[in-house]
């Protein structure tokens, strides 16, 4: 790999994660997955983000959760099953948050990722 840059490997990754992100909309419980990314959504408005749940017949559900502060500052939520089966709340490009029970965590752990930093 001598004289390739890193950047050269940036659509492989990019194409890695649209793949596993397009799995979970083909994943079992997918109606289950919705229902934990609306009581995210919940615990996400109690920490001062806001979030909307997009759900069409071709996408996996996610939800858009956005900084008020700094409202560049979005990103992709999904959820979705782990290699065990156990559901787990993504990033979009397919690293995990927190598992599908720790709304707190989750919730958190999204927020330190869209706090705006001086």
């Amino acid at each position: 790999m001598a004289g390739k840059s890193p950047a050269a490997d940036v659509p492989v990754k990019e194409a890695m994660a649209t793949d596993a992100v397009q799995a979970l909309a083909l994943a079992p419980g997918t109606d289950a997955g919705r229902g934990r990314l609306e009581c995210l959504a919940e615990m996400l408005a109690q920490h001062g983000l806001r979030a909307s749940l997009t759900a069409s017949p071709a996408s996996a559900p996610s939800l858009h959760v956005v900084n008020p502060e700094a409202p560049a500052l979005a990103e992709d939520v999904y959820a979705g099953s782990a290699n065990d089966g156990s559901c787990w709340f993504w990033w979009s490009w397919a690293e995990q948050i927190a598992a599908g029970e720790d709304l707190e965590g989750a919730a958190a752990r999204i927020k330190r990722v869209l706090a705006a930093r001086d």
